[in-house]
């Protein structure tokens, strides 16, 4: 295998190319992916960029300037393309999302990492340290929706799969070496099996103009409360008006400011951090109306969620105490002894039965068989 691959690639922009491309790549064993969006600059935020890497060669797919991307669609869903990732999760969400896609056959460098115990997560640290490739991950905050992409933007892209291939035999030859590859494949096989949108990040149905989603809103009186909603109604009109993420029209930290002082003027606005003269020039008259309208309205109050019973609460425990000390023995993190959504779920559900954990642990038969009685064991004693 060789790392030395053609840089300074054009991005694919035409459906000819792309469907050349497809063919290249349902050609291949093996492929390194990569997306990069611009959450940062855009209310509904898109894929900008997606990278493909072979052990030969490197691609760039430009999604902005092609109409319908459903070629690649086979070489994501097919289970003989093994399709390798650096935190997978995110990606997939994002590619589901606006294309479609369902990915089978994973490979993640970045859980398999935290599998085997690593201290170091991040794609340009590991890179360093088994190749030492330096990549810039500045450039991860770049406005990958600008046209045309410079070239030091489209080489960064194009780095973050070049090595990804080689990566991963590296970690794999490990998980086998430590007898973890059948743990971190059945953690694979759990990502291709989220639902699209299963963490909710950014999107237009996740995104109403909450006002319990902005740190602090829980301390405010329920007429303030009031108030604050409507400034998060007014923020999320703007912003997608504007095409712009909410953080950048007014930040949290502001709204809940003046959802607690209550200014009627101006100048009592222009007191208040983060509110600038240009900010009280953009949103001044149209914060203030929303203050008012938000007074006038009836009071809200925060959701309640119905307090767990003691049983709930003793099994968490003592599965979070268990988890912990088989973490330290195993020398990795808790949440890859058992992740924290199903400790929480079987915490809730308390199976007393090998039959009722092998239901919960359907999709973690590595767990199951490893950990299972001891599981069974602590549930039974909570």
């Amino acid at each position: 295998m060789t790392l030395d691959k053609t840089s300074n690639l054009p991005p694919i922009q035409s459906a000819d190319e792309l469907n050349r491309l497809a063919y290249t790549l349902r050609g291949a064993s093996i492929l390194a992916v990569d997306t990069e969006s611009n959450s940062l600059f855009a209310y509904r935020e898109r894929v900008c960029l997606i990278q493909f890497s072979t052990p030969q060669d490197d691609f760039l797919v430009d999604p902005l300037a092609l109409d319908d991307l459903s070629a690649l669609a086979p070489v994501f869903a097919d289970g003989r393309i093994e399709k390798v990732f650096h935190a997978a999760e995110y990606d997939l969400i994002c590619l589901s999302r606006d294309f479609g896609f369902e990915c089978s056959n994973l490979f993640d460098t970045m859980l398999a990492a935290r599998i085997l115990g690593r201290g170091e997560l991040g794609l340009g640290s590991m890179l360093g340290a088994e190749f030492g490739v330096s990549l810039d991950k500045r450039q991860q905050r770049a406005n990958w929706g600008e046209r045309p992409l410079p070239s030091r933007l489209l080489e960064y892209a194009r780095m973050d799969t070049h090595y990804l291939i080689p990566l991963r035999q590296l970690l794999k030859a490990e998980l086998v070496e430590r007898n973890l590859l059948a743990l971190a494949q059945e953690d694979f096989n759990h990502i291709c099996s989220l639902p699209a949108g299963v963490n909710g990040r950014n999107t237009p149905e996740n995104r109403v103009a909450d006002c319990w989603r902005v740190s602090g809103s829980y301390d405010l009186p329920p007429q303030r409360a009031a108030v604050l909603q409507e400034l998060c109604r007014y923020r999320d009109q703007t912003a997608q008006a504007m095409d712009r993420p909410l953080f950048k029209v007014i930040n949290d930290h502001t709204l809940l400011a003046i959802a607690a002082e209550l200014p009627q003027s101006l100048d009592d606005l222009g007191s208040l951090p983060g509110m600038s003269p240009v900010q009280i020039r953009r949103h001044g008259h149209q914060l203030l109306r929303a203050v008012n309208r938000g007074l006038s309205s009836a009071p809200i109050y925060p959701p309640r969620s119905p307090k767990p019973d003691e049983r709930y609460l003793a099994r968490l425990e003592a599965l979070r105490n268990w988890r912990k000390e088989r973490a330290k023995q195993m020398g990795i993190t808790s949440d890859v002894v058992l992740p924290r959504d199903m400790m929480f779920s079987l915490a809730e559900s308390g199976p007393l039965s090998y039959a009722e954990l092998a239901q919960a642990l359907n999709d973690y038969p590595w767990r199951l068989e490893h950990f299972g009685s001891e599981i069974l064991k602590l549930i039974s004693a909570s």
